[in-house]
């Protein structure tokens, strides 16, 4: 199972910087930079959900689900 973060895509759709966003939803620089490259291993909702607000989408916009090759039979691709 891979998780991918797509906050990146979503930022330069918004045209907003990575500091503005960590400045409006009140959490530091570094940790939503980790955040936009994959570098954590969970994420807290209040957070998901102030970047949604934030950015007026959706957490499907900025997760996305990519069944990778190691994994069961059942695992179907999207």
């Amino acid at each position: 199972m891979a998780i991918i973060i797509r906050l990146d895509r979503i930022l330069v759709e918004r045209k907003m910087k990575l500091n503005e966003l960590a400045e409006s939803i009140g959490i530091s620089n570094v940790n939503l930079s980790n955040l936009k490259t994959g570098k954590v291993r969970a994420i807290r909702f209040s957070t998901l959900d102030a970047i949604c607000k934030t950015l007026n989408c959706q957490p499907g916009d900025i997760l996305e689900y990519i069944c990778t090759d190691d994994e069961e039979e059942g695992c179907q691709g999207i």
